[in-house]
């Protein structure tokens, strides 16, 4: 022990520079030490946080948010929300008409577009009508200058004049002859020759007279009337300009507007209960909406049908009449027309949201009288709309649900909000009750705490 005391320790090199040494750097283990610590408890810390999730707790008030389902799971939260009561809205099942309306997309038509043109070439005088106007027929639309077929009038009379003239002369020269005939006193060849000049003098009184026929009808022609009665639409020439009868745009364009059409298509599926319900005699009603299919427009009837069925799409052209005493229809606007086919008596309605879509096909949420909600397959009849008729599955008085169904399942609790705004409403007004009835009672022994009082 003395000597290992006394043993002289072994010499280590030393790390301190030398005069001309630049000092070494310290490796960095404490400084990485000292990181990793702090990332393991950052760790940790979001571990505890993760699990522990202090903003999905309930709050003072015992209401659990909206947004707090996961982590309540393993501690019974997702089961207290799955046995909660949802929120919905019923509607009950009623008894009533249901139109059967066929509905399609459709062009307004007009039954008449005449494109207005000059008969006559000429210069344009005047135009009397204004863009957009509405004629009737026989209105004065424009005028071309007459004077040239005026002029022309004029000389085919005078030539009609000259002939018809000739012709009653050849007439009493073919007479006189006839009485010289008659005393043998000329020959019969110049009898002969004069009947046929008095023929040939009635030929060109006759085209004289077509002459002047036609002048007088050029005449009407530069006075350009309206063909039909509807709207003019922008003036396609202006007046001074010359027009002939081969202008394309001519002058103005007329479309009818009262009656109008409204033609749409429709499947050759359709065909048979149209053609039936037409048959017989009805006249089906034809609504037209707008291009929202929200407001009505017009209401007319269907007036006929197709020939013919197209075989590259199935199906088959209807034309359905319209007043238009409002002219809230315009040619080719686009409309959704609704055609009422039949209806349906008896029927059992609900409203269209109610009817929802499965694997097994269409079905309602039925409220049951415990405030639970049963599934039920169920028939569906014609549509209108918001209203659809149940053929099957359903019976008059019956309540179906309308919104919340995205949160149901077979048995599942519901609550409808005016029965809980009800038992809401009984429940402040017993609160109300029980404080007053506190009231009295603390007011009833504060008196008789002073009575007493009184008597000592």
């Amino acid at each position: 022990m003395a000597e290992q005391e006394n043993r002289p320790e072994p010499h280590r090199p030393s790390h301190d520079p030398g005069p001309g040494e630049a000092p070494k750097p310290v490796a960095p283990r404490s400084r990485g030490r000292r990181l990793g610590v702090l990332v393991a408890a950052v760790l940790v810390a979001a571990l505890v946080l993760a699990w522990w999730r202090p903003w999905s707790r309930t709050n003072p008030s015992g209401a659990v948010p909206a947004g707090a389902s996961g982590a309540h799971a393993g501690r019974g939260g997702a089961g207290r929300l799955g046995n909660m009561p949802q929120p919905v809205h019923v509607a009950t099942a009623v008894r009533g008409e249901m139109p059967i309306v066929l509905t399609a997309l459709g062009t307004v038509t007009p039954l008449a577009s005449v494109t207005v043109k000059t008969q006559l070439a000429g210069t344009l005088q005047s135009v009397a009508f204004r863009e957009g106007q509405m004629v009737k027929q026989g209105d004065l639309l424009a005028q071309i200058d007459p004077r040239p077929y005026q002029i022309s009038l004029d000389n085919a009379q005078g030539t009609l004049a000259k002939d018809m003239a000739l012709l009653q002369t050849a007439k009493l020269d073919l007479e006189r002859y006839r009485a010289l005939l008659a005393q043998d006193s000329i020959a019969r060849q110049q009898v002969d020759t004069q009947a046929s000049l008095v023929k040939q003098y009635e030929g060109q009184v006759r085209s004289d007279q077509a002459s002047v026929d036609t002048y007088k009808l050029d005449l009407v022609y530069a006075r350009i009337t309206a063909p039909v009665s509807g709207r003019v639409g922008l003036r396609q020439v202006d007046p001074g300009n010359y027009v002939t009868p081969s202008d394309t745009n001519g002058i103005v364009v007329i479309t009818q507007l009262q009656p109008i059409s409204v033609v749409f298509t429709t499947s050759e599926d359709n065909l048979p209960a149209i053609l039936k319900s037409m048959h017989a005699g009805a006249r089906l009603s034809t609504t037209a909406y707008d291009r929202n299919n929200t407001a009505p427009l017009e209401t007319g009837y269907l007036d006929t049908i197709d020939n013919q069925i197209d075989t590259a799409t199935g199906t088959v052209k209807l034309r359905a009449l319209f007043k238009n005493d409002g002219q809230l229809l315009f040619p080719n606007q686009f409309v959704n027309a609704r055609l009422l086919i039949d209806t349906l008596h008896d029927a059992v309605i609900v409203p269209t949201s109610a009817v929802l879509n499965g694997a097994s096909g269409r079905f309602v949420y039925v409220v049951k009288s415990d405030n639970t909600v049963t599934v039920r397959p169920v028939t569906v009849g014609p549509v209108d709309r918001e209203r659809t008729s149940i053929a099957s599955g359903l019976t008059v008085g019956e309540r179906v649900v309308i919104d919340g169904t995205d949160r149901l399942r077979e048995g599942a609790k519901i609550t409808i909000p005016a029965d809980a705004a009800s038992g809401a409403s009984q429940g402040n007004a017993a609160s109300a009750a029980a404080g007053h009835a506190r009231a009295h009672g603390h007011a009833a022994s504060g008196g008789r705490s002073a009575s007493a009082a009184g008597a000592q």
